[in-house]
C-alpha cells in the first residue's frame, strides 16, 4: 500500500513477534512448573528457549529485510507519505500498549519480548519522523536508510540477548553477584578455616544455585546458617554445603 521497505521492516518484526509471543508465552508457562523426577530444578530453564526463539526469529526477518533495503538504496522508489504517515501512529499505539503492558517482566524470555515490542515502538516512531519530512520533501532514499537503521538497532539487541542467555544455558557466573566479596563475607564466619570447590551458576538468570566445601573445626548448623544468609542477600536461592 505505502511501497515502504521502513513499514515493511516494521511489519515484518512486528509479525514475527506476534508468532513468538505465543512460543514466549507458553515456555514462560512452562517455566512455572516445579521439581518432578525428569527436571530435579523444576523447568525455570524453558524460559530460555522463547528468549531463543524470539531472537531466531528477529535475526532471519532482519536479514530479509536487511538485502531488501540494500537493494532500494541503489534504486530507490516513490513511496506513500500520507499512508506511512497512519501506519506509524498505528504502530506507535499498538506497540505502545504493548510494551506498556510486558515492560515489569524480569527473566530473560519477559526481557527479550520487552526489548522486541520496544524496538517496534523506536521503529514506527522513526517512521512517523520520516513520513513527516517525505510529506514536505521528496527524498525517497530516506525509506531504505531508515529500514537500514532499524534493521541494525534490531540485530545488536538480538546479539546482546542471545549472549545473555547463552551465558546462562553455559553456566556462567551471575553478572550480578560479586564473588570475590562473597567468598570473602563467607572466610569470615567464625570457625572457618577455607573454602574450595566453589560453583556459582543460575537457572534462568533470576534463581541463582551455589555450592562449596567448607573447611571447619566442627560440623555446626549455625555455620551453615549463616553462610545461607549471605547467599541470600547476594540473590543465592539454593545453596549446597558439605563441610570437611
Amino acid at each position: 500500500l505505502t511501497n515502504s521497505v521502513a513499514i515493511l521492516s516494521d511489519s515484518v518484526h512486528d509479525f514475527g513477534d506476534s508468532i513468538s509471543l505465543l512460543v514466549a508465552w507458553m515456555f514462560q508457562k512452562k517455566s512455572k512448573k516445579g521439581v518432578d523426577a525428569k527436571y530435579s530444578y523444576g523447568y525455570k530453564r524453558f524460559s530460555l528457549l522463547g528468549s531463543v526463539f524470539l531472537s531466531g526469529v528477529l535475526f532471519v526477518g532482519s536479514i530479509f529485510i536487511f538485502i531488501e533495503a540494500v537493494q532500494r538504496l541503489f534504486s530507490p522508489q516513490e513511496v506513500n507519505a500520507q499512508g506511512m504517515l497512519w501506519l506509524a501512529i498505528l504502530g506507535i499505539i499498538v506497540n505502545g500498549v504493548a510494551a506498556l503492558r510486558v515492560k515489569k517482566g524480569n527473566t530473560f524470555n519477559e526481557r527479550a519480548v520487552y526489548i522486541h515490542i520496544l524496538e517496534d515502538v523506536l521503529g514506527w516512531i522513526g517512521v512517523l519522523v520520516v513520513s513527516i519530512v517525505m510529506l514536505f520533501i521528496n527524498l525517497p532514499i530516506l525509506d531504505p536508510i531508515l529500514s537500514i537503521a532499524i534493521t541494525i538497532w534490531v540485530l545488536y539487541n538480538v546479539y546482546n540477548n542471545l549472549r545473555d542467555t547463552f551465558k546462562v544455558l553455559l553456566q556462567a557466573v551471575p553478572e550480578d553477584v560479586d564473588t570475590q566479596k562473597l567468598k570473602e563475607e563467607i572466610n569470615k564466619i567464625e570457625n572457618i578455616h577455607s573454602i574450595h570447590d566453589f560453583h556459582l551458576w543460575t537457572q534462568d538468570g533470576l534463581s541463582h544455585v551455589m555450592t562449596l566445601h567448607v573447611v571447619v573445626d566442627k560440623d555446626e548448623l549455625i555455620v551453615k546458617e549463616k553462610i545461607r544468609q549471605i547467599a541470600q542477600s547476594h540473590n543465592i536461592s539454593h545453596v549446597t554445603i558439605e563441610f570437611e
